[in-house]
């Protein structure tokens, strides 16, 4: 499937035209660059959450795992303890999936003992080298590439839990470290 005219006319990504939620999301923030230890964190949890869910779910809930996690800030969700992941699986605001929150709390627990932009230089040091074609359609769009594998082996290496290849991959998309939007899309940037 290859391009898809949305609302305005513009030529989109197939899936971000099925609910407005994507397309903000698809317009603004999908493939764009994102830098910062906290702030690849929270996507680092967000994929691991959306894990065998649709993202939408996840889209939709992101402020209430925002509340609920400290807004992701490393150094906050490494205190957690196991009063908090009682109160996390109470809250109806977020994924209450045990294994997904006690990952969460110790993924923080690691990356609190890690320099300032260690997560961010050990994320994109994987990122493919530009110049990759762009898509044309979705059937082009990988789940899985060797630079995710690689990410995915050396996050877990570091001690990082619930980020296989395809979770690495779909981190790589939102964080823009690939750019997988179609070659006709409005919200596709010069990779």
């Amino acid at each position: 499937m290859t391009a898809l005219a949305g609302p305005d006319g513009g030529l989109r990504c197939p899936w971000a035209l099925a609910t407005t939620d994507y397309i903000a999301y698809h317009d603004t923030e999908w493939g764009r660059p994102l830098r910062g230890d906290d702030a690849l964190y929270e996507r680092l949890c967000l994929e691991a959450f959306q894990s065998g869910l649709s993202w939408l779910t996840i889209l939709r809930r992101r402020e209430g795992f925002r509340k609920a996690f400290a807004d992701f800030e490393i150094a906050a969700v490494a205190r957690f303890d196991e009063t908090d992941v009682e109160r996390l699986l109470a809250d109806e605001g977020i994924i209450r999936n045990r294994a997904k929150i006690e990952a969460t709390l110790a993924n923080a627990k690691v990356l609190a003992g890690w320099e300032p932009g260690e997560l961010d230089t050990l994320i994109w040091s994987h990122a493919p080298e530009p110049g990759r074609p762009a898509p044309r359609s979705i059937a082009e769009v990988p789940a899985v590439t060797p630079e995710s594998t690689a990410l995915s082996k050396a996050l877990k290496k570091a001690g990082i839990r619930f980020v296989g290849p395809t979770t690495a991959y779909a981190l790589m998309q939102a964080c823009g470290l690939v750019n997988d939007h179609l070659a006709d899309c409005t919200a596709r940037t010069p990779a």
